[in-house]
């Protein structure tokens, strides 16, 4: 029999896959969009999703996958060093949400109304930091809105995202409650096959 992993090797492994899966749609999104539609204003990010899906699996831990995605946004854009700023500093304000999400409780925002609320919360978050940054950089309100129209699509993305994964079993789920969910059903299993 294999060695049992400990919890806190599971975590790093699954916020490793998930920063994996972070870096390479965002980038893989930012080149398709600057190649098949360079002249358009919008742009789609899947960082606002897999941030999302980080914290309401691991709490605060989300806030690296908020800042790598927006690493790998400005370096597939081919941005300049204060868009980097804008971006990574920007997207840390969405971890205001997880006092919200704690409060609330994670087991009655994934099955209640709240689990499609806070994904669009986060968002927010993300796009709200970014105009205050780009802001405290001199930038206008006007290019700080921005951010917001700018980015739009990425709130129909993201929610779609949400919507799915709320529908796989353990992948919107605090990921304690998760395993403590699978082992109490195992055991259940057993005792029933005894």
């Amino acid at each position: 029999m294999g060695k049992q992993r400990t919890f806190q090797e599971y975590r790093m492994i699954d916020l490793m896959i998930l920063g994996v899966i972070l870096a390479v749609c965002e980038f893989l999104t930012v080149k398709a969009a600057n190649s098949w539609f360079p002249a358009q204003p919008y742009t789609v990010s899947i960082v606002a999703a897999v941030t999302t899906i980080v914290y309401m699996r691991w709490g605060w831990w989300g806030m690296f996958h908020a800042f790598l995605g927006g690493t790998v946004f400005c370096a597939a854009s081919g941005a300049q060093l204060f868009s980097y700023f804008i971006y990574c500093f920007g997207n840390l304000f969405s971890c205001l949400a997880v006092p919200v999400l704690l409060m609330v409780g994670k087991e009655n925002a994934r099955t209640g109304w709240f689990g499609m609320a806070f994904p669009i919360l986060v968002l927010l978050l993300m796009q709200g930091g970014r105009a205050v940054i780009a802001m405290l950089m001199g930038a206008s309100a006007a290019a700080a809105a921005g951010f917001f129209t700018t980015d739009s699509i990425s709130m129909l993305f993201t929610i779609v995202v949400i919507w799915i994964a709320s529908r796989l079993d353990g992948i919107y789920e605090d990921q304690k409650h998760y395993l403590l969910r699978l082992s109490s059903k195992e055991k259940a299993e057993k005792e029933g096959t005894l």
